[in-house]
């Protein structure tokens, strides 16, 4: 019999996981999502607003972080021995999900971005004693809608949901400054945005596609005294884009860390 998921939640990323998943090719009756206010679902998906009273093969957490205490008591007869708690909350970590969640078999940091729509999120994974038949399920789960990168020093975890699931983020505000600067220059609004979002695009799948690192195809574009290596200078001058970037992941993975202190505290209390 197919695994049954439950997806506790139903905001912007589970619904984007769930399309994933079904344009993946899993069974739509294998799915039944909870939220307390009714939305649209995908035919042959299951839809309550009343919490279920028998487990699950896998339960997906699609909530608030903070929210995690008030709700976890309400979700235990969702949660059995042969349960895999799959947790999107950022920030929450491993030992925090155990003690809200006592008789599943396993939890599991699951930190996706929302091109899971598209089957081209890095998934970041995550896990303590999991055993390797609920790993391979986790894994199929993940690779599903991208890839399946498990991080074994769960101490690197923010820093990763900081690169793979605020990255989006941060890659569309480079696009959205790189049409800016363009149209600053003279250039017609739509259309730079227009070139921005294609340029990304092609260079993104080039990059994907190729047996060079981003580096070396940075090189490859440059001419020497050309019009991209002239570019490249000012990236590159006094490491500016470096630091920032640098500075970017550190904001973020820093408060992914304030935010376990507090799930952690809020647990205790």
């Amino acid at each position: 019999m197919s695994a049954t998921i439950l997806i506790y939640g139903y905001g912007n990323m589970t619904q984007a996981m769930l399309t994933g998943w079904l344009v993946s090719g899993l069974d739509p009756a294998r799915f039944t999502v909870f939220n307390p206010q009714e939305k649209p679902v995908p035919a042959g998906v299951t839809f309550v607003s009343d919490v279920p009273q028998t487990p699950f093969d896998a339960v997906v957490l699609g909530f608030k972080p903070h929210m995690l205490g008030d709700i976890a008591p309400l979700m235990q007869a969702c949660v059995g021995e042969q349960t895999s708690v799959l947790s999107v909350l950022a920030g929450v970590e491993l030992a925090t999900l155990s003690a809200a969640f006592p008789m599943a078999g396993n939890v599991i940091r699951f930190m996706p971005n929302l091109a899971v729509a598209l089957g081209k999120s890095p998934n970041a994974l995550a896990s303590h004693d999991i055993a390797a038949e609920a790993r391979a399920f986790v894994s199929d789960l993940a690779q599903r809608l991208g890839s399946a990168e498990w991080i074994e020093d769960e101490a690197q975890f923010d820093l990763v949901t900081a690169l793979a699931g605020s990255g989006p983020g941060f890659v569309y505000r480079f696009i959205d400054a790189l049409a800016g600067a363009a149209q600053e220059l003279g250039l017609e609004a739509a259309q730079a945005q227009r070139m921005a979002l294609q340029m990304v695009e092609g260079a993104g799948a080039l990059a994907a596609q190729s047996e060079h690192s981003p580096a070396q195809l940075a090189a490859r574009v440059a001419s020497p005294g050309g019009m991209t290596q002239k570019g490249l200078d000012a990236l590159d001058e006094d490491a500016a884009l470096a630091k920032l970037l640098e500075a970017t992941l550190q904001a973020a993975r820093d408060r992914g860390h304030e935010m376990a202190a507090e799930a952690r505290a809020k647990s205790a209390s």
